[in-house]
Formats: C-alpha cells, sequence, structure tokens
C-alpha cells in the first residue's frame, strides 16, 4: 500500500513538473502580473469606475458598506457638532424656551441615528432641523445631495457589475481538447464550441492567437509571440448562425503555422492556442468575448469529434452535451507535408511529362534482302 501511494505521488510530482505554463486558462483567466509598474497606484483613482467595477464581490461590498456607513457616521459628528456649538445638548441644561437646531438630539448616539435618518430619507418624525439654524440647514441640503450622489455610484456599480457581459461569456464553452484530422481532403485543426443559451450571439466571429517564442533573424528573442490563425465553419468565420454547437476548423496547409508540424513531434512543441469568440449579446447589444487556450498536450492528433446532434421522432433536433468533448479514432496522415506530397503525387500520375533525355535515332532500311 505504501509502495502504491508513492508511486502515485511520484506520477503526480512528475506531471505536475511537466505542465506547462500557459498565458490563458481554459475559463479565460489571463496569467499575468506586471512588476515594476513606474507609475504610482493612485493613477487607476482617476478612472475609478472601471477600477471599482473590475474588482471582486468582497471588496466591492466591503467598499459599498464602508461607503454609506463612513457617510452616515461622519455626518453624524456634524449634526453632534452642530448641536454642541448650539448648546443644544442635556449637559448644557438648555432652558424651556430654548429652540434646538435639531431636536431630539442628546448624544453621539442621536446625532448618528438622525444621520442615517436624512439621507436615506427615513423621516420617523421624532427628530427634525428647525428654522432657527442656518447651518443646519445648510447640512442637510448639503447631506440629502452628497447621499443621492453615492446612492447613484454605488447602486449603479453594482447595476453594472452584474449585467456584465462578462457573465454572459460563461455560457460559452469550448471543447476540452482539440483534434487534428481530415476533413473535405485537407488536414485541418478542429475545436467544438457550443452556446449554452437559447438566445443567440449577434455578429459572432471567430479567430486565433498561436503563441510562441520566435528567435528573429537580427538574433533577438520574441517571448508570447502572436501569430494569426483563421478558424472558419463552412459558412465563413464571421456572422455565425449559434444556435447549436459549432465545429470550428483551422486548414493545416502551406501558410499554416503547423504546417512542419507531424504526429511525432507535436508534444515536443512550445506553443499556446489562443481561440477567441466575439460576439453581442442580443438581450443586451453588449459585446462580450470568450475565450480558451490549448497547449500541446491538449492536441489529439488522428481523431474527430462525436456526433451530438441528433433529431427526435417529435421532430426536434436534441443536442446531446454528454458528447461534447468526445473523441473518435480516425485514419489521419501523420503530417500535412505528406498528405500534400499524396495529393501531387496522384496529381502527376493523371498527366504526361517529356523525358529530355529521351533520343530518337532513325534506321536506316536497306532493299537487300539475304536469303
Amino acid at each position: 500500500m505504501f509502495n502504491y501511494l508513492r508511486k502515485r505521488f511520484t506520477s503526480h510530482i512528475r506531471e505536475r513538473s511537466r505542465r506547462r505554463a500557459r498565458l490563458v486558462s481554459k475559463d479565460g483567466r489571463c496569467n499575468i502580473e506586471f512588476g515594476n509598474v513606474e507609475q504610482s497606484r493612485f493613477v487607476f483613482l482617476i478612472d475609478i469606475w472601471t477600477t471599482i467595477l473590475d474588482l471582486r464581490w468582497r471588496y466591492k461590498m466591503t467598499i459599498f458598506i464602508s461607503a454609506f456607513l463612513g457617510s452616515w457616521f461622519l455626518f453624524g459628528l456634524f449634526w453632534y457638532a452642530v448641536a454642541y456649538i448650539h448648546k443644544d445638548l442635556p449637559e448644557f441644561n438648555p432652558s424651556i424656551n430654548h429652540t434646538p437646531c435639531v431636536e431630539n438630539i442628546n448624544g453621539l448616539t442621536s446625532a448618528f441615528l438622525f444621520s442615517l435618518e436624512t439621507q436615506v430619507t427615513i423621516g420617523y418624525g421624532f427628530r427634525c432641523v428647525t428654522e432657527q439654524c442656518a447651518t443646519a440647514i445648510f447640512l442637510l441640503i448639503f447631506q440629502s445631495i452628497l447621499g443621492v450622489i453615492i446612492n447613484s455610484f454605488m447602486c449603479g456599480a453594482i447595476l453594472a457589475k452584474i449585467s456584465r457581459s462578462k457573465n454572459r461569456a460563461k455560457t460559452i464553452t469550448f471543447s476540452k481538447n482539440a483534434v487534428i484530422s481530415k476533413r473535405g481532403g485537407k488536414l485541418c485543426l478542429l475545436i467544438r464550441v457550443a452556446n449554452l443559451r437559447k438566445s443567440l450571439l449577434i455578429g459572432s466571429h471567430i479567430y486565433g492567437k498561436l503563441l510562441k517564442t520566435t528567435i528573429t533573424p537580427e538574433g533577438e528573442t520574441i517571448i508570447l509571440d502572436q501569430v494569426n490563425i483563421e478558424f472558419v465553419v463552412d459558412a465563413g468565420n464571421e456572422n455565425l448562425f449559434f444556435i447549436s454547437p459549432l465545429t470550428i476548423y483551422h486548414v493545416i496547409d502551406k501558410n499554416s503555422p503547423f504546417f512542419h508540424t507531424a504526429a511525432e513531434t507535436i508534444l515536443q512543441q512550445d506553443f499556446e492556442l489562443v481561440v477567441f469568440l466575439d460576439g453581442t449579446v442580443e438581450a443586451t447589444s453588449a459585446t462580450c468575448q470568450v475565450r480558451t487556450s490549448y497547449i500541446p498536450e491538449e492536441v489529439l492528433w488522428g481523431y474527430r469529434f462525436a456526433p451530438i446532434v441528433s433529431k427526435t421522432k417529435e421532430g426536434k433536433y436534441r443536442v446531446d452535451f454528454q458528447n461534447f468533448s468526445k473523441t473518435v479514432a480516425v485514419d489521419t496522415p501523420h503530417c500535412a507535408l505528406c498528405l500534400y506530397n499524396e495529393k501531387e503525387a496522384k496529381a502527376k500520375e493523371k498527366k504526361g511529362y517529356d523525358n529530355p533525355g529521351f533520343v530518337l535515332s532513325e534506321v536506316s532500311e536497306t532493299s537487300d534482302t539475304q536469303m
């Protein structure tokens, strides 16, 4: 038992050591950090709206609660100061004919409650501002205006966070693996993508970027060099009718960066294929982007995707997501160059070619015949 656990632990450590670093995770998050940024962190306060929207929910709710509690307590101190200056508090023993700035403020707690009632417009009627103090009237107006601004900003930020198209992207899913096989007589890299909602993405456009390390002719090493990868479906790569799962493919031809890749060498390559899907949400008209990535271990050579769409007896089309990432092994050339040479050889067999080394020699015939 101990030896079995040790082997499992050793294999797990080896697998983790072989695991490649990836820029984009499977769910679309970017694995990158910025170091030694010369500009101050306060530059993010210039675009405070985007900063608030990009915060995590726990930080956003902390700011939300702190903003309201802080404003209530701050103005509570102001109302207490007004009462203290005007000598409305019980410790000053005001006379019977004394008219306070704010009635029924007896201390800091009552001042805080009046601040809360004023800003959220509760208005219980027990505490109220009188006309005897201009300072209290000005403070009431100022707190009411500032309270509306705080309410609008914080509630708007939460509403915008909830309705961001980023959440719509979570209902777009890609297949776990990419496959390489023949399609239409050509060697193609295929990926399956599905929309889990019945509402469509309008004007969808899909494309890819191949990230790898390259060395320029001048000797410069470029990490994360980006190469365009064109993905298409049978109807093109724009304005997709995204009502059912689609199988997108990239033709591996002479212009493809995978042209010189073979089944035996693909695992030795160091690249990351990032796939993007842009579209407009039908319900909100907001644009969204879905992305995922594939590393060499996630590209299966010699496979195709299993069928996923069928037709029921009632005449409806049924999508079985159990087979969404399921693959089936098929006969596939072990490299694109081999398939290209095979087609070229067959094309040459159908044509005739002159042999430049062939020389026609004429033979003279004689009329003498020996018997």
